[in-house]
């Protein structure tokens, strides 16, 4: 009984979090868009008994789907945010992995500081600290402004409302998440592996090399993952600092709830969008298992 209740809980968790949520969005993504509340017909009526039911299943179909593979504009926010993702999260690793680094192997009295340091950005809101990178990359920003002080540039650079200012957004937010499972892998990493390499005749390069990257893999793709998973449907980043001309499928998914009111289609998106980051996900977890099992 304490076996079954203990894996019972995650479960329920998914159920209702997960599993239903998604039942109910599959469940409009084969509705029409209708002027009533909910914009979108058919409604289950169980007043009517079975012939209510049979109504409401009659009433579903593919169409939503058909749409989005008639429309550029859908499979061209895809790959867009594929693109945006994959670009964001390669430079969030080379930013991530030397900070890693450089706190794994700082005295131990220092790491818990260091560990603050990298969290302390979340006791702030995500909102605000977006925000505050329109002030930074503005035309008349403090970025701009340094620039311009230190005589590197004559005029105001146009970082807002670029691609540029995006990846800027994206690697800011998503920096912790790209740091910590590195700086895990890295800690508990054994030194004398790398006193050993170097007694074999490995320069400290090519110890790093052929060492301390290989044995960190397992925290470098969960840092990957964890970046890639969230950054391929944001919508808050691009919306503030990438302006119009960023083209992601959370700017996308956004407008035809909120804006076009066509909740059908919106939710035929996020269906897609899901199915695709299902791909990753699967992925992570073979990994996870595969370390399990090499550390056992």
């Amino acid at each position: 009984m304490r076996r079954f209740l203990l894996i019972a809980l995650p479960y329920a968790w998914l159920l209702a979090l997960f599993l239903v949520p998604f039942i109910i969005v599959l469940k409009i993504s084969l509705s029409d868009i209708a002027l009533a509340i909910p914009p979108y017909t058919p409604t289950l009526d169980l007043s009517a008994g079975w012939d209510g039911i049979k109504r409401f299943f009659a009433g579903l179909d593919f169409e939503n789907f058909v749409f989005l593979t008639g429309d550029d504009l859908y499979w061209k926010a895809y790959l867009s945010s594929l693109r945006i993702a994959v670009i964001a999260t390669a430079i969030t690793l080379l930013v991530g992995y030397p900070i890693a680094y450089g706190m794994a192997k700082a005295p131990p009295h220092w790491r818990p500081t260091l560990m603050m340091l990298v969290i302390l950005p979340f006791w702030t809101s995500f909102l605000i600290r977006v925000y505050s990178w329109m002030g930074i990359l503005s035309g008349e920003g403090y970025l701009n402004q340094l620039l311009i002080a230190i005589g590197l540039i004559e005029e105001p650079l146009t970082i807002l409302n670029t691609n540029i200012a995006v990846y800027i957004g994206i690697v800011y937010t998503y920096l912790p998440f790209m740091i910590l499972p590195i700086y895990a892998a890295l800690e508990r990493m054994d030194e004398s592996l790398l006193e050993a390499a170097e007694d074999l005749g490995c320069s400290r390069i090519t110890a790093f090399w052929l060492v301390t990257v290989p044995l960190s893999r397992s925290g470098v793709i969960a840092g990957c993952f964890l970046v890639f998973i969230p950054t391929i449907g944001e919508f808050v980043i691009p919306s503030l600092l990438g302006g119009s001309r960023t083209l992601m499928i959370g700017k996308v998914l956004w407008e035809e709830f909120f804006n076009n009111r066509d909740w059908p289609v919106a939710s035929a998106v996020a269906v897609i969008l899901l199915l695709i980051l299902i791909i990753p996900i699967i992925l992570f977890q073979r990994n996870e298992q595969k370390a399990r099992e090499a550390d056992q």
